[in-house]
């Protein structure tokens, strides 16, 4: 092969194995500094905020007949003193849960809560997503399946399990006798990581008011917990994967009139990885088929 060739296929291998890892994005040709420019917006707010409150307070001690007060001592770089840390001015994670709560309460249907969710600021995930990854499949299907995150392909295309790990979901599915068009299918985090890594606990707890919420209206008769996050954050368990998968438990969130029968399985993205564990996650899925045809309650 001529050795121009071989450049060029070195080439996209290498381009190749950037997208996987999670360089899927054109950037400038210097580094941006999204830190330090964080940290000039919070500063020129507080300054904004510092400077408004001192006007109304010397409006209001001129209303009453009060000397002035006396300006607080600055500290480097024009900020004063008592604004140093300030805290209070940074978003933090709790008001993003809390704004994660009251969006998804008002969502009357899943619409809605897509809706929401494409509105919703507090994740920082969406940053750096390309796509909300919302859900596919049938809204009135009798089972959902709730898997981690989004991927590379599933940032893309907007749709949950597209890639990979999808196609064995699919291949799962189609062994037992199932498919898309009979399932729900969704994630717990509605953004991809960058380069796939772990969730956090910040990033979870702040998609979880839409994750109970979309269950609740799906309102399915089975869940199946696809992967540690999932099935850890929904049930509220701290055993591994590997603890919990085969084993179903009841799942109910306030606003449900029942609990819902769900298992906790394998992620298709770990079987990939240790494709020996596939027996574990087939006796999962045999649980599952079993469950579904009956029409009981395995977790009674």
């Amino acid at each position: 092969m001529p050795p121009a060739l071989l450049k060029q296929d070195a080439a996209l291998a290498a381009l190749a194995w950037q997208i996987e890892a999670g360089a899927d994005e054109a950037i400038g040709e210097e580094a941006v500094d999204r830190f330090a420019r964080s940290a000039e917006a919070a500063e020129a707010k507080q300054r904004a905020e510092a400077q408004a409150q001192a006007q109304a307070e010397a409006r209001d001690r001129a209303a009453a007949g009060r000397p002035p007060q006396r300006e607080a001592a600055r500290a480097p770089g024009g900020r004063q003193g008592f604004w140093e840390a300030a805290p209070a001015e940074l978003r933090s994670g709790s008001d993003a849960v809390a704004t994660a709560r009251r969006l998804a309460a008002g969502a009357r249907n899943v619409d809605e809560l897509r809706e929401a969710l494409a509105g919703f600021d507090g994740c920082p995930l969406k940053q750096t997503a390309t796509k909300l990854v919302f859900a596919d499949g049938n809204p009135q299907a009798r089972y959902m399946i709730v898997g981690e995150a989004p991927g590379p392909q599933e940032d893309r295309q907007g749709i949950p399990f597209v890639g990979p790990s999808g196609k064995l979901l699919d291949a799962m599915l189609a062994a037992i006798g199932l498919d898309r068009e009979t399932a729900y299918i969704t994630n717990m985090l509605f953004w991809r990581p960058p380069g796939n890594r772990t969730p956090t606990a910040t990033e979870i707890a702040t998609c979880l008011p839409f994750t109970e919420r979309h269950i609740e209206l799906v309102a399915p008769d089975y869940l199946m917990l696809v992967g540690g996050s999932s099935a850890k954050s929904l049930l509220g368990r701290s055993e591994g994967v590997l603890k919990l998968r085969g084993r179903w438990f009841h799942y109910q969130s306030p606003e449900m009139p029942r609990p819902i029968p769900a298992l906790a399985t394998l992620h298709p993205a770990y079987l990939l990885r240790q494709p020996a564990q596939k027996r574990l996650a087939w006796r999962d899925f045999l649980s599952f088929r079993a469950a579904f045809t009956s029409g009981g309650d395995p977790a009674a």
